[in-house]
């Protein structure tokens, strides 16, 4: 048995740190160590118990009832609002747009008919809104935005016509950390009797003790439901988050019920039959342990981080905050008010902090359908345990921007020419697997650790047509796990 456990340190070795603040991504981490125990000894309590049927385990609906209250209240519900605790926001993404979906055939398609109603958001959602719209058989609309993320309401709401079953706002988006126009999409979408998803997986947990200028939840009418993780800002383990609708009748919409079957009766609220409940009641305990007092304090800790780093990034010649952000999120990019000489390329930077001991996230750019470019970036998730050293931090960005600075983007022209000679671009073939691990590898991504270079492989991939891009990511990742 110990020389498994020591197999697995091993391995672990190679990871990424999960604690301290040092990777601004994926991992949410408190600083509060009696959180990690919490949760570690609730899920171990948990950990035999199958979510599939609670009739047979109440301990499961008793907990969920306590998340989903406390987050009700969280996010300014009344007594009509009810909801799920799903395995994350992918998961509470899909079912807000299965939901939606179905209400939506119900009152707009005729019997028999075949129709594919349209799913209308800004090009910032996230992108499990676009995994939703494949799975579920909706067109995705995605509304263009200006070039630091922000999306005009009255854009979205020319969108809306009677073959839209939802439109999805953010709260923030992930990219930029822009807040979407919530109040005005959501009464337009009421007057059209449209469903109205507010995205708050990251911001969910954040936001209402964040000074944010105005309303965005279920305080605005024509919001019909909010997802929110509680596995970032909630600072439980992965996975967990909380779908809520307005409505026991838009919440029964989304479960999964069958008696056409010789087995016992299937009656599934999420996507998932059995399910573990260690997250869950990992969830439960932090927030039972947390309160509102709790998750107000490790608020204005990430409030006051937020702030130092803003305004460090002024003092750093070249390189510039992406629009005005509210919450957690910060999305970095060259200052195209400085010569070229004096930029600070966020790709560069992010490949550059490594050296520094952090992990900072690269973003893509993306060109909208009305050619307005969202520039490359590198996205920062501030957490409360950054404040212990976020003097460190701001002066590893000014040691490497000065490293790179003045270094132009990445250019994959030669790559790209390659591609094209091949027959992979518009209008041409799609790579199978042997052929993109070739290209990969001529991409110099033949191989991923966690201090692995990445601005060349970023350059390529927003360069790229979005098919070949999708299938050089794929196998990417296929590789890495393959036997």
């Amino acid at each position: 048995m110990n020389d498994v456990l020591e197999r697995l340190r091993l391995l672990r070795a190679g990871d990424a740190p999960t604690h301290g603040g040092r990777v601004l991504s994926y991992v949410y981490d408190s600083g509060l160590d009696e959180l990690d125990e919490l949760a570690d000894a609730a899920a171990r309590l948990a950990r035999p118990l199958n979510g599939l049927d609670p009739t047979v385990f109440p301990s499961i609906a008793a907990m969920e009832r306590d998340v989903i209250g406390f987050a009700r209240r969280m996010l300014h519900g009344g007594a009509s609002v009810t909801g799920t605790v799903t395995s994350g926001g992918t998961e509470s993404c899909l079912l807000a747009v299965k939901t939606a979906r179905d209400l939506w055939r119900r009152s707009h398609a005729e019997p028999g008919a075949v129709v594919r109603p349209r799913l209308v958001a800004p090009a910032t959602a996230h992108a499990a809104f676009i995994k939703a719209a494949q799975l579920f058989d909706l067109d995705f609309d995605a509304v263009p935005c200006s070039a630091d993320g922000v999306v005009a309401a009255a854009d979205v709401i020319s969108r809306m016509g009677d073959d839209v079953a939802l439109v999805v706002v953010s709260a923030p988006n992930y990219p930029t950390g822009a807040l979407d126009p919530i109040t005005e999409v959501a009464a337009a979408a009421s007057a059209r009797g449209i469903s109205c998803h507010v995205d708050s997986c990251f911001g969910g947990f954040v936001l209402p003790w964040w000074p944010v200028p105005a309303a965005w939840d279920f305080r605005v009418p024509g919001v019909t439901s909010i997802s929110a993780d509680l596995h970032k800002f909630g600072y439980a383990p992965k996975g967990v988050s909380v779908l809520l609708q307005r409505g026991r009748r838009r919440h029964r919409a989304q479960f999964f019920a069958t008696t056409a079957w010789a087995g016992y009766p299937v009656v599934n609220p999420t996507l998932l039959g059995s399910r573990s409940a260690s997250p869950l009641a990992a969830a439960w305990a932090i927030t039972q342990h947390l309160g509102v007092d709790g998750y107000r304090a490790l608020t204005e800790s990430i409030h006051r981080v937020a702030q130092e780093i803003r305004e460090a990034v002024e003092r750093i010649p070249g390189l510039r905050v992406i629009g005005d952000p509210t919450g957690p999120a910060i999305a970095l990019g060259a200052d195209p008010g400085v010569p070229d000489s004096q930029r600070v390329d966020p790709h560069h930077l992010a490949d550059a902090m490594v050296r520094y001991g952090w992990k900072i996230q690269h973003q893509p750019g993306l060109t909208q359908s009305d050619g307005v470019r969202i520039a490359h970036s590198a996205h920062l998730t501030l957490t409360p345990v950054l404040e212990r050293r976020v003097t460190e931090f701001v002066d590893a960005l000014a040691a490497a921007s000065g490293d790179v600075r003045g270094r132009a983007p990445s250019d994959p022209r030669a790559l790209l020419a390659a591609l094209r000679v091949l027959g992979y671009g518009e209008g041409g073939r799609v790579p199978g697997p042997s052929a993109a691990w070739r290209l990969l590898r001529l991409a110099g991504a033949g191989s991923v650790s966690a201090e692995q270079p990445m601005a060349t492989l970023m350059a390529l991939i927003e360069r790229l047509p979005r098919p070949v891009a999708e299938a050089l990511l794929t196998e990417l990742l296929a590789r890495m796990s393959e036997p």
